[in-house]
């Protein structure tokens, strides 16, 4: 079966997100847990989160995905930034016990300057010191496209932060088809050998997600600009090969693709349509 959705608005609530995924043909979703380019968050609304898991229960529905903000830079080499993404993160990790099982997912940071040896060793300390082995939630790192000083652009570096963080099983890996071309893996030419070398490096069982996306720039290029599906340098037949491989089957496909609702319900249909069962 094909889990797919897509990002939506986490303004209207929980129950509001459910019911839009549904009416776009969608049996996932993506949601940031607050102002993406900002801190603040609503408050917590106990009524909605019941109504949301009360429908979830009742329907075939996959697991969603929450996305930390994108000033979350745990490595940053300013210390006031770092506290900003101790607490930002640690306030994540108590909400998403209100919706329990399911995914965090966060961009690792930008070391600016300090190394990425340094900035592998501060994400894993912030890490540690917020997630226990009683939480529910597993935090996905993002694979990134490398640009300026993102850490993430390699498996290595993903593994390295993993390897250091104590309770393991609470972490995994959300892959972004469009930032790993840029960062210079071939998916198009070489899926089954790209996936061969995370599975080598990570281990497939810490694959979670996949943020499913064309690419505006050509392999390597380390830009990370979206594209429509079928619209990119990928191209449709890249992404048909990623939704229909074998061992992706079962995660959850979140499209990140510069749409509206109605071009992922699009996106999405193409996708079901041309999906291997």
């Amino acid at each position: 079966m094909l889990h797919i959705g897509c990002h939506l608005s986490s303004v209207k609530g929980y129950t509001r997100m459910v019911q839009t995924a549904l009416s776009i043909g969608a049996d996932t979703f993506a949601f940031f847990t607050r102002n993406p380019r900002g801190g603040k968050a609503k408050e917590v609304d106990i009524e909605d989160i019941n109504k949301f898991l009360n429908i979830i229960d009742q329907i075939k529905f996959a697991k969603i995905v929450a996305h930390a903000p994108y000033t979350l830079n745990p490595c940053s080499g300013n210390k006031r930034v770092r506290e900003f993404a101790h607490m930002i993160f640690e306030d994540d990790m108590k909400r998403m016990e209100y919706i329990p099982g399911n995914y965090y997912n966060f961009h690792p940071g930008s070391h600016v300057g300090q190394g990425v040896d340094v900035g592998i060793e501060l994400i894993s300390e912030m890490l540690n010191s917020i997630i226990t082995p009683k939480q529910s939630a597993t935090v996905l790192l993002e694979t990134m496209a490398g640009k300026g000083s993102e850490i993430g652009g390699r498996f290595e570096e993903l593994k390295a932060i993993i390897d250091k963080v104590k309770c393991k099983e609470k972490m995994g890996v959300c892959l972004d088809t469009c930032h790993i071309s840029d960062a210079g893996y071939d998916i198009s030419n070489d899926l089954d050998g790209v996936i061969e070398e995370f599975d080598n490096i990570i281990g497939l069982d810490k694959l979670k997600a996949i943020h499913l996306n064309d690419s505006l720039n050509a392999p390597g290029s380390h830009k990370d600009r979206h594209a429509k599906i079928g619209e990119g340098m990928l191209g449709l037949d890249t992404i048909l090969n990623v939704i229909n491989s074998p061992k992706l089957r079962g995660l959850p496909f979140i499209l990140e693709t510069p749409n509206e609702l109605d071009g992922y319900a699009k996106e999405i249909a193409l996708l079901r349509s041309l999906y291997k069962n």
